[in-house]
């Protein structure tokens, strides 16, 4: 799957396969300007860090094109790019993907330049990704066993990427050679991007799956059902740290306790060298509407304040190893990180 992000034929706009309404409709959401990608973004339209890396590397591209005949377009451009930039504040991939075009902004270029040179760099960018999603994926099925059953929480696969996806390329990668593998979904409140999306992705490329309930875990695990977690994430701090989908930290406790091998699979864009650990990582607060309500039928008593922290910080210690495009990095993580990905 690699069609979920695309430009439109007119080739004015960013479509979005609208990930709010799956499994049950398959539209787009076209982003035409900076807030219609930021729109997107926040709303979940698009979600998964390596995903939101490639709409913002498009996003800037759009900006430039909103720009366009002003007087003051580099002031007005730059200030665009600030908006995108803090569209989200956890996942590192958004900031990484600004960043990169920045850097790419010549003095010297026109406007009409420099939106072509963005273009290009969002399009390489879009393919890189599923490049470096598939060599994860083969590093990865070497740490799956045939006959394993993994759990995964949230949705880490070619939706929340360009293609082919990071938690699930481990597992698709491990099917394409052969091994017999079965997935266990959390189903991920309050989103459910395990039931709506994992779930919808790997029925589609015939993996077979089931949807857990997140509070299932532990006794899946005591019964001997689980082998492996793998999950994805959205920002890894320099000692190894993993932000992940609320609820992953959990998991994680869970797969220490009953021994089971707790596996995290993210590209080298999702690692922030400048964020020592996970406690500096910031933790995006998202509306209440997602816990208080099940589509438009609201679920608790009117008035009653609830949490809804979208993530959660997995210490290093926890995880049995780190899957990369460069390979898996094992303990100690502040060593391997700093010198394999810091590389």
């Amino acid at each position: 799957m690699t069609d979920h992000i695309q430009l439109a034929k007119d080739g004015k706009s960013l479509l979005l396969l609208d990930q709010r309404l799956l499994p049950s409709k398959e539209e787009y959401f076209a982003c035409t300007d900076t807030e219609t990608t930021i729109y997107a973004l926040q709303t979940m339209v698009v979600r998964g860090a390596p995903a939101i890396g490639v709409t913002a590397a498009y996003g800037c591209w759009l900006a430039a094109r909103e720009v366009a005949g002003e007087a003051q377009w580099k002031n007005k451009l730059s200030a665009l790019l600030d908006r995108l930039e803090a569209a989200r504040p956890t996942a590192v991939n958004l900031r990484w993907a600004v960043c990169l075009m920045r850097e790419a902004w010549a003095p010297d270029y026109d406007l009409g330049a420099l939106a072509d040179k963005w273009l290009a760099m969002a399009k390489e960018i879009h393919r890189q990704d599923i490049a470096i999603n598939k060599a994860m994926g083969a590093f990865g099925a070497a740490c799956i066993d045939d006959g394993d059953t993994v759990m995964t929480h949230c949705n880490a696969g070619a939706l929340a990427t360009a293609g082919y996806g990071t938690a699930l390329g481990v597992i698709r990668a491990a099917h394409e050679q052969g091994k017999r593998v079965k997935v266990i979904a959390n189903e991920t409140r309050p989103f459910l991007q395990g039931a709506r999306l994992t779930a919808y992705e790997l029925a589609r490329d015939g993996i077979p799956v089931t949807v857990a309930c997140d509070n299932a875990a532990a006794l899946l695990m005591k019964k001997g059902l689980v082998q492996k977690v793998v999950v994805g994430a959205d920002r890894i701090a320099a000692n190894g740290d993993a932000a992940n989908k609320i609820g992953t930290f959990g998991v994680a406790l869970l797969a220490k306790h009953f021994g089971v091998p707790f596996y995290v699979a993210a590209p080298a864009s999702t690692f922030d060298l400048a964020t020592a650990t996970g406690e500096d990582i910031p933790i995006e607060e998202r509306t209440p509407l997602e816990v208080t309500h099940v589509g438009t039928t609201q679920i608790t008593p009117v008035g009653v304040p609830v949490y809804n922290f979208a993530f959660d910080v997995t210490p290093a210690e926890l995880i049995a190893g780190i899957v990369t495009e460069k390979g898996v990095l094992r303990a100690p993580y502040t060593e391997n990180i700093a010198k394999i990905i810091g590389a």
